[in-house]
């Protein structure tokens, strides 16, 4: 292509920046080698806006696991209850009927009550060490705690 002024000189076609340009996008620093306020501002705002991401994508794992272990806790806390109830349920009447005839009545039913209270006592400590276990969310508070060291330059604090 040549320019209309001189036929022997090529020139780039219009819009689109020659060798000469001083276009560069916002990740090229200039001439300087300084990158101006701008671009800065910039660099940082999609670094703080990254980390932010990132932080959100942490706390949604760390809560997600925590939230299974706790549904798998208290799961296994009212299967329990159930099975518990019915059990209680069908050995209570029988115990209560096969001591009834050896003991009496009224002391066959104490009997059974006593029975099933260790029982619930079990399955109450067995339920509350799961319920122990939950953790919450560490590892977010950990990096959370990290960010304003990192904003502010002084990233060496954050070990």
């Amino acid at each position: 292509m040549s320019n209309a002024s001189d036929p022997g000189t090529w020139a780039p076609a219009p819009g689109v920046p020659g060798p000469d340009a001083r276009h560069r996008d916002a990740t090229t620093p200039p001439a300087g080698g300084q990158a101006s306020v701008g671009e800065l501002f910039a660099e940082v705002t999609r670094d703080i806006s990254t980390l932010l991401r990132q932080e959100v994508e942490l706390a949604k794992a760390e809560a997600t696991a925590s939230a299974r272990r706790a549904g798998k806790g208290a799961g296994m806390l009212a299967g329990a209850g159930v099975a518990g109830h019915m059990v209680l349920l069908f050995l209570s009447v029988a115990l209560w009927w096969a001591l009834g005839t050896q003991i009496g009545n009224g002391w066959s039913a104490l009997v059974v009550a006593a029975v099933w209270a260790v029982v619930a006592a079990v399955l109450a400590l067995v339920g509350r060490s799961e319920m122990k276990k939950v953790t919450g969310l560490p590892e977010t508070v950990d990096s959370v705690k990290k960010i304003p060291h990192a904003l502010q330059g002084h990233e060496e604090k954050n070990s």
